[in-house]
């Protein structure tokens, strides 16, 4: 039932994929909305998916790197599901929803083996720093994708070419609006997670922090983030600087995220 799922939730988003790149090429209400309904279904099927997996095996699949790509792909889907229907962003997905199959597609190309949940990741503070991470990247995620299209935006308009494509991608003022918010909820997201995580790290092995390569990259990302909105917040950072610190930031995110296939999430 899991497999089943699994490939529906493949097979929607590729659809999915289509639609959204489609609305890139050409504007019609019909399309988008239909765009969007296919999301919600891949969405849905995603998340019966994980629910399904988690039933299975008592704990949520968050402790191998198939498992956590699965998820981060499922967080960010339904954060961008919320921000188009908040914002009305479609064009958003053209960027957001490919980058979630890849993930989504990385997750199956690997052969983790199911096993006993070992007595470190017996912790209730365990469950809340991953979640609260996973949301983190989800937000970061989507703040990076609206940053690509800043730029695109911000390129067309100072080289005056105003086609098609410039038409259909929202407003400087909405993009950064967008990228604002994400950060402002990443962020919070991001600092309780790496508390929640010492806490758990106190009960685990001794101590609250013991400068491994999880700990020490995840104070790096926080640093970026941290600079990133206190130069928003004091200093009036915004535009293009805004938006290539944000990209910077995830790119440092994934690298990390991807680079510690060897350990569990941190």
């Amino acid at each position: 039932m899991t497999h089943l799922f699994f490939y529906l939730t493949v097979a929607v988003y590729g659809c999915a994929t289509i639609a959204y790149l489609a609305c890139l090429l050409r504007t019609s209400p019909v399309l988008t909305r239909w765009a969007g309904r296919i999301l919600v279904v891949g969405f849905s099927t995603h998340l019966l998916s994980t629910i399904h997996l988690a039933s299975r095996m008592k704990y949520l699949p968050l402790t191998n790197m198939q498992e956590s790509l699965s998820f981060f792909s499922l967080a960010i889907i339904g954060g961008f599901i919320f921000f188009e229907r908040r914002y009305k962003v479609t064009t958003l997905g053209s960027f957001i929803v490919p980058f979630s199959l890849i993930l989504l597609i990385g997750s199956s190309s690997l052969h983790e083996v199911a096993r006993q949940l070992p007595p470190i990741l017996q912790s209730n503070w365990f469950w809340v720093h991953a979640l609260l991470a996973f949301a983190s990247y989800a937000c970061f995620a989507i703040a990076a994708g609206v940053a690509v299209m800043y730029l695109i935006q911000r390129y067309f308009l100072k080289t005056k070419h105003l086609g098609a494509l410039f038409q259909k991608l929202p407003s400087l003022d909405t993009m950064d609006e967008i990228s604002y918010r994400c950060l402002s909820v990443g962020f919070p997201l991001l600092t309780v997670a790496i508390i929640s995580g010492s806490i758990w790290s106190e009960q685990a092995l001794g101590s609250y922090w013991i400068w491994d390569r999880k700990q020490t990259w995840s104070l790096i990302i926080w640093i970026i983030y941290a600079a990133l909105l206190h130069g928003r917040l004091t200093i009036g950072w915004r535009g293009k600087r805004a938006a290539i610190l944000s990209i910077i930031g995830f790119v440092v995110v994934l690298l990390t995220f991807l680079g510690m296939k060897h350990s569990i999430v941190w």
